[in-house]
């Protein structure tokens, strides 16, 4: 390809002007010829060459990683004044600090796989204690050292862990990869163009906002349950989904095309964790002749999934990928790692879905907040790869940052299975060992450090599901029906619904389309087996279908007015559910396929029969939701089910045909056969071999080659989307889905600096574990609803008002939408249930976005006031934006969930705790105070968990810690915000 000795010079005029710069400098001088983070820069100087010439189509990264094709052949094709740029740039990046450790991976029949940083060359007998997942952290920083952005000493620290963590040492960490769900990564996107635009205000080069690392974006939380019981639920479901959500999709492929390194996987593809694990997953990355690690961060909480695979991943908010997505190195705290040891076999009838409730329950008791967990021991050989990401998915439930399994025979078995070629199998294997990074139980195990350490015997677990509010609230099978009537009269509260003891027999009659029927307390509305934990799992889909089969043999059948459904995580589910021949006996008990995605777990439930919820209503019956999901934090899974359990997906169709949560399985049948004797659980349960046996009968590896074969292709409905090939967006100020937000609008070079907040009001007072559903709903958009107010103004009929997740890209929504939970409970309104709040200085009872504005129109800043774990749940980086918006500027609580504590330095609010063994009761504040925080104005003189002294105009006065965690979060914080940090130091750049 000829190009002109114009456009040459042009080229090399801008890369001369981009050396200049300090970060060039930095950056390039210490890099090797074939590290990534050289190939990256590299990356993004020859795709702006191409923008700028328009010579070549935009490339990106490449999904068919099983058969790579060389991304210097790329930049070669481009131009030829590239490949000698590209020689100056090794020449200059020939004096990598970690030089000496890069060595030759040979293959097996000669040649080599490719380069790698040593750990073992370091020759430092720290590294052979460490725990595998610190090893991790410690070769990205080994690989990515500059002295600049990743320094020297930050290696040392690392491998100095067991003396270092303990310290809450600061380090970088850069991730392979970024990894994206709808929900969040339409706001992330959001704010990419939002970037660009502000770019271009401050008089910059917009193209510098482009990911500098793979982006997978995942489109599947924007399916709902509407079509149920249906062979064509599917269909009918999509069609729906495009209805609603055509603006977002556009918006999403239009981002495929304007940004490079993105790739966006099609709506009805699956749940994105499941398609990571099977497909999108490296385990070892070779990027031109560079291996390492893959690790990922993900803007789902649940990213941590990819953990069962030995893939280091955890969740962050949308603004820190967003940061990690443009070359920012991330923050962290280097964490504790828990050793989890696992001994013995899971006896027979017990599932993953037991095991992870379980662990879930054990981890949380310990306390893992912040920390990482390390799963080791012989009992892992008895834990398939699905087993293992069943336990990995639920870390957020237990609070770890991850819970992670080593590489061993068992992870390379499932690559195998799921369609990864030989030839990458071999290459991760020697590389893994190589780097002794992988575990071979076969061998003498070297004995490993971890900061504290606990123990579970497989065959100590047993049958039990979770409920009725919380994931960790873990109840054994056998005393369900005593929990369930414990509940009943407990007051209010987690594990209580405070029905009087004369209504709690009461029975709602009614008449579901011409039948009779009846609901109590208890009833099963919602059976749905859905979400990321267990259907990537084939022993408990497998054994779902059994349940169903062994049902329909004796004559049980499903009651028609329970909502039913199941959402497979890929297509992979469906064929080897058709290949067993179970999928029949599912169909028939109303267990019909509606999706492919996240569906009741989030809350797009979709709506209950009209008579079955005004029997709800009506009659205030506490109904129940049984799910295989990975959440029920009330108010989430629907808005009419007060009780909500966890369960396997073999547990949520045996629930569904006893049709209430209130029954002893042990004792009690759960109906009639055909024959008119009594079926008990014991009928219907399949044994382990049983499962086993369907699992290796019908889960095949050509099943995973061919669905992700065609995984990037779409569907009609995503091909015929039109979109602008413009690199900005053109924002339609009418859009109720798509909205310039205002986070940049009068942003300048100079950073606003370090504040306090001045006799500021309480917005809201509440206790302990207020999640991020609270803060942030994801589901319907209530009628009477600030956020209704505003769509009916705009022209939106409620019809067509979708959900709070699916308006993530309009601000003017989110903001709306901000404490507009059901169900939250906010100390203003003395026990009061709503998303209400009272007016400080007028005492009316006003919405709490009316009360903000309110505030915010006469100038005063507000607070939070709040118990433990505030914010934990989904990470969500709305939780975050949204009070910013309200005006909020500082959250004081007891204790913080690790990401939303995050998310709110990165949007400018200051987080402060408690002082241990007070809160706001303890203080006597009751929110009608008036609040100083006595914050030094000047961010050098801030320092990580310091001490501040919080005032009130009644005299009162306590202290509190600030939670900016590393200096880097004070830069954040001096910025405004993460967004705009990221800006200013690219325009340095």
């Amino acid at each position: 390809m000829a190009v002109s000795s114009s456009a040459s010079s042009s080229l090399l005029r801008a890369a001369s002007s981009y050396s200049r710069t300090r970060f060039f400098h930095s950056s390039f001088r210490n890099l090797s010829p074939s590290s990534p983070s050289l190939l990256n820069h590299q990356r993004s100087l020859a795709s702006a060459a191409v923008r700028s010439f328009h010579c070549s189509p935009r490339w990106s990264h490449r999904l068919d990683w099983r058969s790579p094709f060389s991304l210097r052949a790329q930049i070669r094709a481009v131009n030829p004044v590239i490949e000698r740029l590209e020689r100056k740039f090794s020449t200059m990046a020939a004096e990598h600090p970690f030089k000496a450790v890069l060595t030759s991976l040979p293959k097996p029949g000669g040649g080599e796989f490719g380069k790698f940083y040593s750990l073992p060359a370091l020759n430092d007998p720290r590294i052979d204690k460490l725990p595998y997942s610190i090893r991790i952290l410690l070769e990205s920083a080994v690989r990515n050292c500059d002295n600049f952005q990743v320094k020297k000493e930050d290696v040392e620290k690392i491998i100095d862990w067991q003396n270092t963590s303990p310290k809450q040492v600061e380090i970088p960490f850069k991730p392979a990869r970024v990894l994206l769900q709808d929900f969040t990564g339409v706001p992330a996107v959001v704010d990419l163009a939002c970037m660009r635009d502000a770019m271009h205000k401050l008089g910059s080069d917009t193209n510098k906002i482009n990911p500098l690392v793979p982006v997978d974006l995942v489109i599947d939380h924007s399916v709902q349950v509407d079509v149920t019981r249906s062979e064509n639920a599917v269909q009918a479901n999509m069609e729906l989904e495009f209805q609603r959500n055509k603006e977002r999709f556009s918006f999403l492929k239009w981002g495929s095309t304007a940004f490079h390194n993105m790739l966006v996987v099609p709506p009805g593809s699956g749940i994105v964790h499941q398609v990571n694990l099977e497909y999108l997953g490296r385990v070892v990355f070779n990027t031109d002749g560079m291996l390492y690690p893959d690790s990922v961060v993900g803007t789902d909480s649940h990213t941590t999934m990819i953990d069962g695979l030995g893939v280091a991943g955890w969740g962050v908010g949308g603004i820190e990928a967003e940061a990690a997505m443009l070359g920012q190195p991330m923050s962290m705290v280097l964490p504790g790692v828990v050793g989890f040891k696992l001994s013995g076999k899971l006896r027979n009838g017990v599932t993953a879905t037991d095991l992870v409730l379980t662990v879930t329950q054990i981890l949380r008791k310990h306390g893992v907040v912040g920390k990482f967990v390390e799963f080791y021991g012989d009992g892992m050989s008895e834990l398939s790869l699905a087993d293992r990401a069943t336990i990995a998915n639920m870390s957020p439930e237990y609070g770890a940052t991850m819970g992670f399994f080593p590489v061993d025979h068992v992870t390379l078995q499932y690559l195998k299975l799921t369609g990864r070629s030989d030839g990458t199998v071999a290459m991760i294997e020697s590389y893994l060992r190589a780097n002794k990074m992988f575990v071979d139980y076969n061998e003498p195990q070297q004995e490993r450090v971890y900061s504290s350490y606990l123990e579970l015997n497989l065959a100590e677990v047993e049958p039990c599901i979770s409920g009725p509010k919380r994931p960790h609230d873990r109840v054994p099978l056998r005393e369900m029906k005593s929990d369930w009537n414990s509940c009943l009269n407990n007051k209010a509260g987690f594990k209580g619904f405070a029905v009087p003891k004369e209504a709690q027999d009461k029975v709602a009659k009614f008449s579901f389309h011409g039948q009779p029927a009846e609901l109590r307390h208890g009833s099963v509305v919602i059976a749905a087996i859905t979400s990321c934990t267990n259907t990537s799992n084939p022993s408990v889909m497998l054994g779902a279908g059994l349940v169903a089969k062994k049902a329909c043999e004796l004559g049980l059948q499903v009651k028609p007015w329970i909502k039913t459904s199941l959402a497979p995580g890929s297509g992979v589910v469906t064929k080897y559910l058709l290949q067993s021949g179970l999928q029949e006996y599912l169909n028939k008990q109303g267990f019909h396929i509606v999706g492919y995605g996240c569906t009741t777990c989030i809350g797009n439930s979709g709506e209950l029969d009209e008579s079955v919820a005004s029997a709800i209503s009506e009659n205030d019956i506490v109904a129940s939701a049984v799910l295989s999901g990975n959440r029920n934090f009330e108010g989430r899974v629907h808005a009419l089910t007060r009780a909500n359990y966890l369960a396997s997906p073999p547990l949520v169709v045996a629930y569904a045909l006893a049709g209430t949560v209130d029954i002893d399985f042990d004792k009690e049948p759960i109906g009639a056969g055909k024959d008119g004797k009594s079926v008990y659980f014991k009928d219907i349960w399949p044994s382990t071999e049983e499962i086993a046996e369907a699992v290796q009968s019908s889960v095949l590896p050509e099943m995973f080659k061919s669905t992700y074969e065609a995984i990037t292709k779409g569907n009609p409905m995503w091909n015929q989307l039109s979109v602008p090939s413009s690199t900005m967006y053109s924002w339609d100020p009418k859009s109720t889905y798509i909205h310039e937000p205002p986070y940049f609008k009068n942003i300048t070079m100079e950073p606003p600096g370090a504040h306090g907040v001045k006799d500021a009001y309480c917005l809201l007072n509440f206790g302990d574990s207020i999640t991020t559903d609270h803060i942030s709903p994801a589901g319907s958009i209530h009628k009477d609803s600030p956020a209704a107010k505003f769509l009916l103004d705009h022209g939106v009929e409620r019809k067509d008002f979708n959900s709070y997740g699916s308006r993530r890209g309009n601000d003017e929504v989110m903001a709306r939408g901000t404490f507009a939970n059901i169900r939250l409970v906010n100390k203003l309104l003395n026990g009061e249930v709503g998303p209400k709040t009272v007016h400080v200085p007028t005492g009316e009872k006003l919405y709490v976005f009316d009360a903000a504005m309110r505030y915010k129109d006469a100038g005063y800043d507000t607070i939070v006031l709040a118990g433990a774990e505030y914010g934990s749940g989904s990470s969500r980086d709305w939780a975050a934006k949204g009070p910013m918006l309200l005006g909020v500027k500082a959250v004081i609580a007891k204790s913080f969930e690790r990401i939303h504590r995050s998310n709110l330095v990165g949007m400018g609010i200051i987080p402060l705790c408690f002082k241990s063994g007070e809160d706001a009761d303890t203080l006597g504040l009751t929110g009608h105070e008036r609040y100083t925080i006595d914050l030094p104005s000047k961010i050098t003189d801030i320092r990580p968990g310091q001490d501040v002294t919080v005032t009130t105009d009644n005299g009162k006065s306590f202290t509190c810690t600030v939670r900016f965690d590393t200096e880097v979060e004070l830069a954040y914080f001096n910025n405004g915000g993460i967004l705009p940090y990221v800006i200013r130091n690219l325009i340095k750049q």
